[in-house]
């Protein structure tokens, strides 16, 4: 890749990260300056910066850090949150991660080892979604937790504290951050009726509606 071509790659995936991190506000799965998120563009890792509010991001104020965390693009600091998302970009085939702190996923991470599988949509996210032990933010034991929460999963709780998800693309991460805080929500409000427990789905029935996810959607021409 040309230097022209990695730089117009970078400015890209820089413009649909701030789009991402503005949705995220906007939607209601995070505040403030609550959340991050990163997108992989070669061996760079580009970051939401810490502290800033994301309306106020423009394309001078990209940050990027290589594989071992080194800052490489940028001024501002990086997340806080930046050992998360290293674990992540290292240890699977994530090119993008998205980090909550949606309120329904939350208050499950605070109750249930494991959120419930109350819906098939359970399958596209790997299968029931983990709960990983609290750790103080930002710290090397929090990313150690996440990533065996994250075992043959794309998203996973972090106790007390919010969500991880990751995928191929920013848009597909984000979208399972939504579906993942959707089931959250579902499994609180159904497991809520006095008298009542919700049904879940077995493994059988969750690998049956993997395989049907598994072609879901429109296929190449």
């Amino acid at each position: 890749m040309t230097d022209e071509a990695r730089q117009s790659a970078v400015e890209r995936a820089w413009r649909e990260l701030v789009d991402t991190a503005r949705r995220t506000a906007a939607e209601g799965l995070v505040v403030g300056t609550s959340g991050n998120v990163s997108v992989r563009v070669g061996e760079l890792i580009l970051v939401t910066p810490s502290g800033v509010p994301y309306d106020r991001l423009t394309a001078e104020d990209t940050v990027a850090v290589d594989l071992d965390g080194r800052q490489v693009l940028g001024d501002l600091r990086p997340t806080s949150e930046l050992p998360l998302h290293l674990a992540v970009h290292r240890h699977t085939g994530a090119a993008a991660v998205v980090h909550t702190h949606a309120v329904h996923a939350t208050a499950v991470s605070t109750l249930v080892p494991e959120l419930p599988p109350v819906h098939y949509m359970t399958a596209a996210l790997g299968g029931p979604v983990r709960v990983a032990g609290y750790a103080l933010y930002g710290t090397e034991e929090l990313a150690r937790n996440m990533l065996h929460a994250l075992r043959d999963r794309t998203a996973c709780l972090l106790q007390n504290h919010g969500t991880v998800t990751y995928g191929a693309t920013l848009s597909e991460a984000y979208d399972r951050t939504a579906q993942l805080e959707w089931m959250c929500r579902l499994w609180l409000t159904a497991s809520s009726v006095p008298g009542r427990t919700p049904t879940l789905l077995s493994e059988a029935q969750l690998a049956e509606a993997a395989r049907q996810l598994h072609d879901y959607g429109q296929r190449p021409a």
